[in-house]
């Protein structure tokens, strides 16, 4: 078992940015591949992005390339989500999963752990 922590949410006017983290505990963190999701109201949860164990390997959903960026810190057993330009459309609850065996970077099927969410909103 895994659990997950996330924490860094809040209000932030377009165009602003937020670092998001989530912090594990349980077992050997860096086995793990880990994924932040989010999901708006009224919307299925989506993919945002994901870093394979090591952290040299990285993913983006399109919506985000080039304004956020996934990272970890395997030594604090946490990793980040830098999220700059940010938009309305960003707005949503975030999530941060994680998965040991077969990694669907994309699917939130893939992953077997999940911490609570932190709410991000953005002003107009």
């Amino acid at each position: 078992q895994v659990q997950l922590v996330e924490s860094g949410g809040g209000l932030v006017q377009t165009g602003g940015s937020l670092r998001l983290s989530c912090a594990a505990s349980g077992r050997t963190f860096s086995n793990y591949h880990m994924g932040w999701f989010r999901q708006a109201p009224g919307k299925e949860r989506e993919f945002v992005a994901a870093i394979s164990r090591g952290g040299g390997v990285t993913y983006y959903a399109d919506s985000v390339k080039g304004r956020f960026t996934i990272y970890r810190d395997n030594a604090k057993n946490t990793i980040y989500l830098q999220m700059n330009s940010m938009k309305p459309e960003d707005a949503a609850v975030y999530y941060c999963a994680a998965e040991a065996r077969v990694w669907t970077y994309y699917s939130s099927s893939s992953y077997d752990y999940w911490g609570q969410g932190t709410q991000v909103t953005v002003s107009s």
